[in-house]
């Protein structure tokens, strides 16, 4: 097995091999996993394949839609590859998936707490891992440092209008779920209803993968069908 066919089974379903390493103890991974190879989704090919699997209807009756096609994807992707597929929504215990992409390489805590890409900057996420019982040279991380270190504005930290992002010692911030629910689901959230965190928008790096209007209403739809209750699934 090399990485080149990993890469190629990923993108055949729409998703991204986000790099990988070598298990140690104490990191989380699956007994056994010599080679864990993170999985994951930046840009729309992740949302059109998604779409073309997953009717409307159910894209906005069924409560977790988007697990269920990541179930099936990864685990064909694992099955067809000799691999265990490793699912982020499994738990408890949950496995590290934050802690992993930060051992993977190539994404950085941002003062908002998520991960940031220089490339993708916070429009990108982690669907899966694949963990394979062989150790699998692995290519290294390109040299990056955070883009958050030469953003001197923040934006990210005053852009949602009721503070839900909040340093009370050091970054990264705690994250005010009431807060933003209530906001999101009151008149005056319509626009975050509608196109997503906007402390996530204002982030300037990465504005060319942000999500399009129809993914950005799916993710903070189910986000409050979860937090809320608000029968908005």
């Amino acid at each position: 097995m090399d990485y080149k066919a990993i890469e190629d089974a990923c993108a055949a379903s729409g998703l991204l091999a986000r790099g990988g390493f070598h298990p140690a103890a104490g990191d989380g991974a699956p007994a056994g996993a010599l080679t864990l190879v993170l999985v994951g989704n930046a840009g729309p090919a992740m949302w059109r394949a998604f779409s073309d699997a997953t009717p409307p209807a159910e894209r906005a009756s069924a409560r977790h839609p988007l697990d269920a096609w990541t179930r099936r994807t990864v685990g064909a992707i694992a099955d067809g590859l000799g691999a265990t597929a490793v699912l982020p929504f499994d738990g408890p215990p949950y496995a590290p998936f934050q802690r992993w992409a930060l051992k993977a390489g190539g994404v950085f805590a941002s003062p908002i707490g998520m991960l940031i890409h220089p490339v993708y900057g916070l429009w990108h996420a982690y669907r899966g891992a694949l963990a394979f019982a062989d150790e699998i040279a692995l290519p290294a991380a390109a040299p990056a440092t955070s883009p958050c270190e030469n953003c001197a504005a923040k934006p990210c930290l005053s852009a949602c209008p009721v503070g839900a992002f909040r340093i009370e010692t050091a970054p990264p911030a705690r994250y005010d779920v009431p807060s933003c629910v209530g906001h999101v689901t009151s008149a005056a959230g319509t626009d975050c209803l509608g196109g997503g965190c906007l402390a996530r928008r204002a982030c300037p790096v990465g504005r060319d993968y942000a999500y399009g209007p129809e993914q950005a209403r799916f993710h903070m739809r189910k986000f409050l069908a979860a937090h809320a209750g608000k029968g908005l699934a």
